[in-house]
């Protein structure tokens, strides 16, 4: 049995999605500190001039009540979205543009615009309902549970929570798959969930 331990992420990178189609289980550390510049609260998609960056803003405070005592770092779950910027209307427009003629965004188009049309308080909670919608549309039925505790030193798990930093190296591995703009631009390699699904459809858990 291979249990995994992950962060959520806002559409996470494909390599994150492969760990989880090969695990047997799946806990996801709800109770870390969030940290800027990762996958939590952006994503990247393939747009017509390249990589594109899709960010969440979020808000900042050093309320007592949502620092640790140590740091004074927010806690992931206590990260609230900053919804006075019309952010999901600007991110939804990119995503229709960049995969508009993929061969499954309407495929999947009424499943996901969803997301970006009710207001949600916590990033935390957005990004578990974009892991429900995904791994609906993948078929991935595995069991997943959130810790309780931070996990510092995880027992009986494989930590996969570097997974969640958007600056470390992409995977040379991985095999290209046909994208939207490739001719312009060749394969980019692990994009945001998305791209696999709106281009492979029912084959991205395969691919997985």
């Amino acid at each position: 049995m291979t249990k995994i331990l992950l962060h959520p992420a806002y559409f996470g990178p494909i390599d994150q999605f492969a760990a989880m189609a090969k695990a047997d289980e799946i806990l996801f550390e709800n109770e870390d500190n969030y940290q800027k510049q990762t996958y939590r609260s952006r994503q990247y998609i393939y747009g017509a001039n390249g990589r594109l960056l899709l960010n969440i803003p979020v808000k900042h405070k050093h309320s007592t009540s949502l620092a640790t005592p140590e740091s004074g770092h927010q806690k992931y779950k206590d990260i609230q979205i900053e919804n006075n910027f019309h952010w999901q209307r600007d991110h939804w427009r990119s995503i229709q543009t960049a995969y508009r003629t993929s061969p499954f965004f309407e495929y999947y188009e009424d499943d996901f615009a969803p997301l970006y049309e009710k207001l949600e308080t916590y990033l935390l909670d957005f990004n578990y309902r974009c892991l429900e919608v995904v791994t609906s549309a993948l078929l991935l039925e595995v069991p997943i549970t959130k810790s309780r505790k931070f996990l510092g030193n995880p027992e009986n798990s494989i930590d996969l929570r570097n997974l969640i930093i958007a600056k470390r190296k992409n995977p040379e591995d991985q095999i290209p798959y046909h994208q939207v703009f490739e001719e312009k631009y060749g394969f980019l390699e692990n994009l945001s969930i998305l791209d696999l699904l709106f281009n492979e459809g029912p084959q991205a858990g395969g691919y997985l």
